[in-house]
């Protein structure tokens, strides 16, 4: 056949079949008496071959290896194409995923776009100082995507960044909350560490508080600890239990008693702490230093069961335990007389 009769029959185009020639990809078996090419049989099938590969994403050095190279097998083009094809599908779904983050800043001209791009190249740089800077150091006037906070925070892993980007989220009035709640179960407990510390700095936003509520039961110490402060802020009671144990572990021990007499301002939330207290003061495993965070503790807290705990305590067999619980009693009705 000749080329025109081919390229009819296989829908390649004669120029394309000409570059095929040149390229050794498919040589035209003869030539006849004029010169024109003919294909053989052989041929069509061999173009047919190409035509194949390409439409698998093949380049045609590709094709031309796999079809000549003995070594060159199936199996590892394959491979070599899923390689080839899950890299491009991750620059493709990182495109989008920008695009998506530009479309949510609602940019009114290209100056917008320009500077939400610009912050998005910041914020990938290598440097902390300068994705500090592109957080805290933006113009007044330029609105950050909340999806796109959202993102560096999860990524974040310097202490300081991470900081400026959850003030930052927290500014633009907890629209990032949904998409923090999202991966706050997450595998990796990083990921989760970041999205509870970030919805713990907007907790007044709507979906906050069930979120901590649930992050109570995480297995991480760190997460638990961070939404029970938070939520004792708040006044929920069910964070009771695991701010006393970060009284008793040592683990911000300080910021957990303060949100103890926070919740101890409902009276029976306050009996309530305040036997928990009492059971863990009593605890065999409790060692002097335990037992003086809690006896410090006590002190934050409203209500008369546990200053008469407190009292008590001054007399406690254990020499510092009493020490501190006598100057803490001495101090709390020096406070309550001056109040009367």
């Amino acid at each position: 056949m000749l080329i025109g009769d081919v390229a009819r029959r296989s829908g390649v185009s004669s120029r394309m079949l000409r570059h095929y020639d040149a390229l050794g990809l498919v040589r035209p078996t003869g030539r006849t008496v004029g010169g024109y090419r003919e294909y053989s049989a052989g041929d069509v099938r061999r173009i047919f071959h190409v035509e194949s590969l390409r439409s698998l994403g093949l380049s045609l050095q590709q094709i031309g290896r796999a079809l000549e190279d003995p070594a060159f097998t199936p199996s590892a083009l394959v491979s070599d194409l899923i390689q080839w094809t899950e890299d491009r599908l991750a620059r493709e779904q990182e495109l989008l995923e920008r695009l998506r983050v530009i479309d949510a800043s609602a940019p009114t001209g290209w100056q917008d776009v320009l500077r939400v791009v610009e912050l998005m190249r910041e914020l990938n740089s290598s440097s902390a100082a300068r994705r500090q800077q592109a957080v805290l150091g933006g113009p007044e006037d330029v609105s950050v995507p909340a999806e796109l906070l959202v993102g560096a925070v999860l990524a974040e892993s310097d202490p300081h960044v991470a900081g400026a980007l959850r003030w930052a989220l927290a500014r633009s009035g907890g629209e990032g909350v949904a998409a923090l709640a999202a991966v706050a179960r997450s595998q990796d407990v990083d990921i989760r560490r970041r999205a509870v510390l970030a919805i713990a700095e907007m907790p007044d936003a709507p979906g906050a508080i069930p979120v901590l509520a649930d992050a109570l039961g995480d297995p991480d110490p760190t997460v638990r600890g961070r939404a029970a402060v938070v939520l004792g802020g708040h006044g929920v009671a069910a964070a009771v239990p695991t701010l006393v144990g970060m009284v008793v572990e040592g683990s911000n021990d300080v910021d957990a008693a303060e949100a103890l007499g926070t919740l101890s301002r409902d009276p029976e939330c306050a009996a309530a702490i305040a036997t928990a207290v009492a059971d863990e003061l009593a605890a065999p495993t409790a060692d002097s230093a335990t037992r003086i965070r809690l006896t410090q503790a006590l002190v934050e807290l409203e209500g008369t069961t546990a200053h008469g705990i407190l009292r008590h305590l001054a007399h406690d067999q254990d020499r510092a335990v009493a020490l501190v619980a006598s100057a803490l009693a001495g101090a709390e009705e020096e406070r309550t007389g001056e109040d009367s």
